[in-house]
């Protein structure tokens, strides 16, 4: 049985988050999207988890949890900030848990280090990356710990402004508890597999989603085939990297993300590693230091070439949110724009979810429901055939061109 999983969100306890993201509207959305399972999000946050305890019940599978058709496992994410060889380091973490007495357990922990209640993804101090590894897996051994979104310059394990350059670095004694890290938007797996001391370690890819709308909710996934879902069976097939359970990873494209080139938002300048470095790494127009990007980051650090595949890695695929495709190939660029709602809620009823429509429909059933152009772009999409203007600093990558 295909299993979409998307494994890390906010509620909307989490700051600039949409107020929709309660389980009600995140299960819809799961459902439109073409999701099996999903993160909870934010458990260490009190009202949240005093939410997650009324409304959730045992799910078939052990570990994890039903709510109006969704099954669902408890996640959460916290943000370690702490001096460590002279630098400040700002890192965040996504927290997994079988249980609710864990979570109860655990949050008892984490609240000495931080007001829990202030973000549904609180900042915790005294205390760095390895300790909190040790302290949260001291609770259960089943609890789970993934450095999130790798590579993002401001808050991850790799990051240009606060991160290390290794995993070991960052998480010392604690690091053989790491079998797993999450790419992030700007990152996917073929840029990680160049860096030969991540061989050990699989790749995740999840949403960081703050609304429940499609284009958000699910846009990166992981797809299991598990003849029954479980938290180990969940767990077992990313650690083993299993592929016979752990199929792919759902990517966008990594320039769609806010971080992949280096640049200054401000400023509305953006350049490859190449000309960020002959820059000195600053804006040419206001002579500030420049956001190095993920692409840059990996190239620090990268000891292989394009191309290289580690053996025994999962694969990916490359997708776009069906609003974004719509939108960009129609020519109707804003957000929440009517015509391209309609088109996109047609396709979902038409297909059933989302995911049918960009992974499974073939071009020629699409054209009987939507725009040749549409259509076209679905599928070239799906092949990875789109190219972008790469994101910086904050902003989004947009698409250079689609089909006509």
């Amino acid at each position: 049985m295909r299993v979409v999983a998307d494994l890390q969100l906010h509620s909307r306890h989490a700051l600039a988050t949409s107020k929709d993201m309660d389980l009600e509207h995140m299960a819809a959305g799961a459902k439109a999207k073409g999701l099996q399972l999903l993160g909870t999000g934010d458990f260490t946050h009190p009202l949240w988890f005093a939410e997650l305890k009324e409304k959730l019940k045992p799910a078939e599978g052990e570990g994890l949890f039903s709510y109006q058709g969704i099954t669902w496992m408890l996640t959460g994410e916290v943000s370690t900030v702490y001096e460590q060889e002279g630098r400040k380091r700002k890192v965040h973490h996504l927290l997994y848990s079988p249980d609710l007495e864990s979570v109860s357990q655990m949050n008892s922990l984490l609240q000495r280090h931080g007001e829990l209640s202030s973000d549904g993804r609180p900042i915790l101090t005294g205390i760095d990356s390895a300790e909190l590894v040790e302290l949260v897996t001291s609770v259960s051994g089943s609890v789970v710990v993934i450095p999130a979104h790798a590579w993002t310059p401001w808050f991850s394990v790799f990051g240009s402004k606060s991160g290390f350059d290794s995993l070991s670095e960052c998480y010392k004694d604690q690091t053989q508890k790491i079998f797993a890290i999450e790419t992030g938007l700007s990152s996917n797996p073929a840029m990680n597999w160049r860096i030969s001391a991540l061989d050990e370690v699989s790749q995740v890819s999840n949403s960081d989603a703050h609304s429940p709308n499609p284009w958000r909710l699910g846009r990166e996934a992981n797809v299991f085939d598990l003849g029954r879902i479980t938290y180990r069976e969940v767990f077992d097939s990313i650690r083993l990297r299993d592929k016979s359970r752990f199929l792919y990873t759902i990517e966008v494209d990594p320039a769609y993300g806010k971080y992949h080139f280096t640049g200054h938002k401000k400023c509305g300048t953006s350049f490859s590693p190449g000309d960020a470095e002959k820059l000195g790494n600053k804006c040419p127009n206001c002579g500030r230091k420049l956001t190095i990007g993920v692409l840059q980051r990996v190239e620090e650090l990268a000891d292989r070439e394009e191309g290289a595949v580690p053996q025994g890695s999962i694969p990916f695929r490359t997708l776009l949110p069906l609003y974004e495709i719509i939108s960009f190939a129609t020519g109707v660029n804003r957000l929440y724009a009517k015509a391209v709602l309609e088109e996109q809620d047609k396709l979902i009823r038409d297909f059933g979810n989302e995911f049918a429509v960009l992974l499974d429909a073939p071009e020629s059933e699409l054209s009987g429901h939507t725009k040749a152009p549409v259509a076209r772009a679905i599928v070239t999409a799906r092949e990875g055939g789109l190219s972008f203007t790469p994101g910086y600093d904050g902003v989004y990558g947009v698409p250079k061109m689609f089909p006509g």
